[in-house]
This record gives structure tokens, C-alpha cells and sequence, in this order.
């Protein structure tokens, strides 16, 4: 399972997740996976949790990220690491983009897509 060495991002359709979050599926292979994450203003990356390793940086706009119960203002070129299985989640203070890599590949992301709040898992 992998996808082409390049990357055309043009090429490539967004899922539209609903309630202003939409992602586009870069690249993976059988280890790694990199994901494009668009926010509309307010729009919210609702608190879940997942086996993965994930670091993720600001491509653009402002974030409120919360890891592990602690809450982090992030700017465009910042970043974050969520180790495997903490609860994290995310709120676009303005039009936003953030650029995921995930390890393993999220295969789940692989399927049909599914609403981001509806991932949420408040555990």
C-alpha cells in the first residue's frame, strides 16, 4: 500500500469532514502518512484520541491546540507531537491549514470519510 514518491496536490480531491474541516491525503506508505487539514474560522478539530504518533505543523492561520489537557496558541510555522493514544484536539482561531504526518498510516482515513467531530473520543 503506498501512493506515488511525488506529490501533485492538485491532483488530489478534499474530503469534506463537515462544520468547516476538510482534509486532502497527500502520500502514504507502509509506515507513514501525510495529511492536509483545511479549517474555516471556528471550525473544530474535536478531542479524540488514536494509536498513532502524530506531529503536525501550521501551514496557516492561528490554532488553539489542546494536548493532554494543555492548551497551546500556534501560528502559522508552528508545530506539535501527540505520542500515541493522548487526547488532542484543535480550534482554528481563523482560516487555517494544518499539515499532519501520522505513524502507522491512519488506514481508517482510508475508507469513505467520516465527520471529524463524529472521530471524537472524550475518554
Amino acid at each position: 500500500m503506498t501512493t506515488d514518491v511525488f506529490v501533485t496536490a492538485g491532483d488530489i480531491p478534499w474530503q469534506d469532514l463537515g462544520d468547516g474541516v476538510r482534509r486532502k491525503i497527500l502520500g502514504y506508505n507502509d509506515t507513514m502518512m501525510m495529511v492536509r487539514v483545511e479549517f474555516e474560522a471556528g471550525a473544530i478539530g474535536a478531542q479524540h484520541r488514536h494509536p498513532h504518533v502524530q506531529c503536525a505543523v501550521v501551514e496557516k492561520g492561528s490554532f488553539d491546540v489542546t494536548i493532554d489537557g494543555r492548551t497551546q496558541r500556534l501560528n502559522t510555522g508552528d508545530g506539535y507531537m501527540v505520542p500515541s493514544n493522548i487526547l488532542h484536539g484543535v480550534v482554528a482561531l481563523e482560516p487555517g491549514v494544518l499539515l499532519d504526518i501520522f505513524t502507522p498510516i491512519r488506514e481508517d482515513f482510508l475508507g469513505e470519510p467520516v465527520a471529524y467531530a463524529a472521530e471524537a473520543d472524550a475518554k
